[in-house]
């Protein structure tokens, strides 16, 4: 099929990009992960490693916009709960070796429109998780703040589980996204008068 190779090319792109980084992520590994043909890559990607890194970025969102589509009818702390399953199955999946592709760009890409589309993804995220938050009852004031914080918490606890190898950091961050769910808006209240 047509559209099989640059699929291929695009997923073997997000895994590089979560397991290795931006600068690891080539031409040539992405062709030896995905079994491309040589030729293909360059026909599919014609403007050079930065359209397939952003075909890859775009795909990593799209990926964790659908979970967070999910979350319909969920409570609060269920949410936190599924978001933050997503990054446990994530590093048990690949031995503690992966992480996040959009954060990896974020990081490591010195393009300034990669980073750009690595953060109007991140905004496409927290701004679905408040959604689904709000949808669960809590204050939309709260509902956005509390996303900010889950993403956050997480991306950062798995960069923690991935250099101790372990899910303590993570478990440690999701106890404590628990306890803000199960009281956005009180918490944000207290927050605001301090």
């Amino acid at each position: 099929m047509a559209g099989e190779a640059p699929d291929r090319m695009i997923a073997s792109a997000v895994k590089l990009l979560a397991m290795h980084g931006f600068q690891a992520t080539s031409f040539s590994s992405v062709l030896k992960d995905s079994g491309a043909p040589r030729g293909s890559i360059y026909y599919h990607f014609p403007e050079g490693k930065d359209q397939l890194i952003g075909a890859a970025i775009d795909l990593a969102g799209d990926r964790a916009l659908a979970f967070t589509d999910s979350f319909t009818g969920l409570s609060a702390a269920e949410i936190v709960d599924a978001f933050v399953g997503l990054w446990r199955a994530v590093l048990l999946r690949s031995d503690f070796r992966a992480g996040c592709a959009v954060l990896a760009v974020t990081v490591s890409a010195d393009v300034p429109e990669l980073v750009e589309r690595a953060a109007a993804i991140f905004r496409s995220w927290r701004e679905r998780l408040a959604a689904a938050l709000e949808a669960s009852g809590v204050e939309p004031a709260s509902a956005r703040a509390l996303a900010v914080t889950i993403i956050a918490a997480c991306e950062g606890a798995t960069v923690l589980c991935r250099a101790e190898h372990s899910l303590e950091p993570l478990e440690a961050v999701a106890g404590q996204l628990r306890v803000l769910a199960a009281d956005p808006g009180k918490r944000h209240a207290e927050d605001l008068s301090s």
